[in-house]
């Protein structure tokens, strides 16, 4: 028989991509995974930030744009899911991450620590070790709510996928973190950009799960640009302590709100309190992701709290600041056995819907 008369056998039908390579917020649907807020969080404004300050598009389904999405993908369940079982992006029984030529972390490190915590080494400006979960995320998103990624390149595709890749923000109000000293640093908001950049080996699996990741960048050039002149002061200034002998934390003055503004901020502690109780008396309503949550892409009372003078934003003492007037770019340093470190230390560390209006579970 010819050969032109051999029917040739049927294409094998093309695999199907799982949904978290296909669109980035594809795990903000897992209504039965245990979220670390009782719900998904609210990506809206991180998306939409994305859109408008992007500096590539990838076309829809071209490799860039795989990787991209899954590592947004990857990032949410990081940050977010409690339990390592509800993890769709990644390899559970082999999963592992390193930063910088460090020893590999398993994801229950991370879990642990945060994300911030797992990725930052200790520094004059910051360090996991005098910070915990809660502390680190007040750290970073007070200063820069919303912190935007994207692929720049791909340089090779799976099961080894190598790119580079650019994350960025807007410096909108004071950073405040401990270094490695346990000193307070504070750095006054220069309301600039914040830019970094970075190259990731991923190794995956046959369903692009990520088996191995490991990740190189500089975390210093983030804090040269938060603070570009450095700690200015070079002395200690004594601490104040009230006649009672205890330090005043610092709080908001509440009276110097309008009423609109401490009735939206009520509205906003009410709908995360009220969100998690229906969630503890019927665990149903956990299949409806945005429960307790009004996303936006206009500003909201959270932005409009953000914005305020940092007094307000950050409710606790700031002796330092007042006696060396840093300006903006710069930053001073609180000695570790300071009352004004010790009170940051204890409100950081904390979060409740009522102490935290800007809410934790907003990205």
């Amino acid at each position: 028989m010819a050969s032109a008369d051999v029917e040739a056998p049927p294409a094998s039908p093309a695999p199907s991509l799982p949904d978290y390579v296909l669109n980035p917020n594809a795990v903000l649907q897992d209504s039965e995974a245990a979220w670390r807020y009782g719900r998904a969080p609210d990506y809206s404004k991180t998306r939409q930030f994305y859109l408008e300050t992007k500096k590539h598009s990838h076309a829809a389904g071209s490799l860039p744009d795989l990787v991209e999405n899954l590592v947004k993908n990857w990032e949410i369940e990081a940050s977010f899911k409690t339990h390592l079982q509800d993890w769709r992006t990644v390899d559970k029984s082999q999963y592992t991450f390193a930063i910088n030529g460090g020893p590999p972390q398993s994801a229950e490190h991370m879990l642990q620590v945060g994300t911030y915590n797992a990725i930052i080494a200790p520094n004059e400006f910051y360090s996991p070790k005098n910070s915990d979960f809660s502390s680190s995320h007040k750290t970073f998103k007070r200063m820069m709510p919303t912190f935007a990624w994207e692929v720049i390149e791909v340089y090779s595709g799976p099961p080894v996928v190598s790119f580079k890749w650019r994350h960025w923000g807007v410096m909108k109000n004071d950073y405040v973190g401990f270094n490695d000293k346990g000193e307070k640093i504070t750095a006054k908001a220069h309301g600039g950009q914040i830019d970094i950049e970075g190259v990731t080996v991923a190794e995956v699996n046959d369903k692009l799960q990520v088996v191995k990741l490991e990740t190189w960048f500089d975390p210093l050039e983030m804090f040269r640009q938060i603070t570009p002149n450095g700690v200015i002061n070079k002395e200690i200034v004594m601490k104040r302590v009230e006649p009672n002998g205890t330090a005043s934390l610092g709080q908001e003055d509440l009276s110097s709100q309008t009423e609109e503004e401490k009735a939206a901020l009520g509205a906003i502690a009410s709908s995360a309190v009220n969100g998690e109780e229906a969630i503890r008396t019927n665990p149903s309503t956990l299949s409806d992701p945005t429960i307790g949550m009004t996303p936006s892409a206009g500003p909201d009372a959270i932005d409009h709290h953000l914005a305020k003078e940092s007094d307000e934003v950050h409710p606790h003492l700031k002796e330092i600041e007042t006696a060396v007037h840093p300006g903006p770019g710069e930053a001073v340093a609180a000695s570790p056995d300071s009352e004004e470190t010790k009170a940051t230390h204890e409100e950081m560390s904390k979060v409740t819907p009522t102490e935290c209006p800007f809410l934790l579970n907003r990205e």
